[in-house]
Formats: structure tokens, sequence, C-alpha cells
């Protein structure tokens, strides 16, 4: 929650709700990105509605602002639609840019998709798992030479993000944090008992682009790709 020797601001804007870590304080300049991501994608979409309904990836359209280019990709990636991708995508947009004015150390976090960039000591990051009793209590190493590195969860239990799963938990890790946002909403969305955790991690690892990830549900745990899980209060 509060890395040593970094600036701690939240930023605001409808439904976008940034907790963002930087060198410095940016909150101005991440309020700024913040309305222009969203202007993107809300400009993009009143022209074009299928693009903030469909569950289905979209084609590419080479024409579309940056961010929009993203979220296509990776919905193209995860074969999901693209807005399973914003909250990642608005996180990588302000985390690159944060980088461009404090080079060193810059962690955003959008309702669980984070965007980690660290240069010194490797971060924990725990997940959140709700009522799973492996809630909180096992976490994902992140290594400052793996950064810049998306880290995204999707549940199907907590929250109000769209799924049709019922994982207490997907965590997708990827370069790209629209694709593990995207990844983390796809595979979530098979994921409706304990039984279904291998299906979910081997669809995980068809996913071109993710390095790895893992599934709770209720009791039961499955990892999956190029991660390091780590236990949290000595629990395991």
């Amino acid at each position: 929650m509060a890395r040593k020797g970094l600036v701690s601001f939240e930023v605001r804007h409808k439904e976008t709700d940034l907790h963002v870590q930087t060198g410095k304080d940016l909150c101005v300049k991440v309020s700024e990105w913040v309305i222009e991501a969203r202007l993107a994608i809300e400009e993009y979409g009143a022209m074009r509605p299928y693009f903030l309904k469909s569950y289905a990836s979209l084609p590419p359209d080479p024409l579309a602002p940056p961010i929009i280019r993203d979220m296509i990709e990776a919905g193209l990636a995860a074969a999901v639609g693209p807005m399973a991708a914003v909250a990642g995508a608005v996180a990588e947009y302000v985390g690159m840019r944060c980088l461009s004015l404090a080079p060193d150390e810059v962690i955003v976090e959008n309702g669980g998709d984070i965007f980690i960039s660290i240069d010194k000591e490797p971060l924990i990051s725990a997940i959140w798992a709700g009522k799973s009793p492996l809630s909180g209590k096992v976490g994902l190493a992140i290594s400052p030479e793996k950064t810049p590195v998306g880290v995204c969860t999707s549940s199907g239990t907590v929250g109000h993000s769209k799924s049709f799963g019922k994982a207490d938990a997907v965590t997708v890790v990827s370069k790209s944090t629209a694709l593990a946002d995207a990844a983390a909403t796809a595979v979530g969305n098979i994921v409706k008992t304990e039984n279904d955790i291998n299906a979910g991690l081997e669809v995980m690892g068809r996913i071109n682009g993710v390095m790895g990830g893992i599934i709770i549900k209720g009791a039961r745990l499955g990892a999956w790709g190029d991660i390091e899980l780590v236990p949290i209060k000595g629990v395991f």
C-alpha cells in the first residue's frame, strides 16, 4: 500500500478510481491523463456503440486512438470484448506517462488492475479473493527486471465487474496491462467450481503474451507460468 520513497495519491473521475505511487506528486497531471483516456474511449464508443457493448473480440482499427487499439488488441488475444481490458488499459496509459516524468518507480492501481514499474527491491502484490480462506494470504513477487508489467485480477464473487464465472480471483501477469486485464476476464469466465481450475490454467497458457497467473476458487489454488508465489503472514 505504501512503497518506501514514493508519494501516494488518489485520482477519481467518474468510474475511474486510481491509487498512484510515484517518485513525486503528479496528481494534477494524472487527473489530466485520466480525462484524456476516458474521453478517447467515450468518444470512440459514441461513434461505435458496439465497442462498449461487445462481449466478443473486434477487428483491429488502425485509425483508432492508441488506448482503443490496445484494448482491441488485448480483446483479440484473449477472445473477449475490448471493454474487458478497459481498467488495465487506463492504468497502463497513466503509468507510462508517469514514467516520462518520474522514471524511477511508478505503481498505478485501478480497481485491482495494476501497472508496475520498479527498479529497487521486489514488490509483493497480495491477492484479494473475497471469502476464500486463501484471500490475502498469498501474493505474487514482482522483480524489478520484469517490469514494466501488468498484474490484473478478475473475480466472479467480488466487486461489480462483469464475469460469467464464479472464481474468487483470477490474477494474470503480462507485459501489457490491458492484456492482463482481458486475460483475467477470459479465464475467470470459465471457472465456476474448483474443478474448473485446471481448465482455466490451460486457457491462460494459450493466450499469447501472458507470462503467468493464479486462480483461486474456494480453498483451492492453481498457478501457471513464469511467476513467483509467496505466502503472506506466514500462512503457508
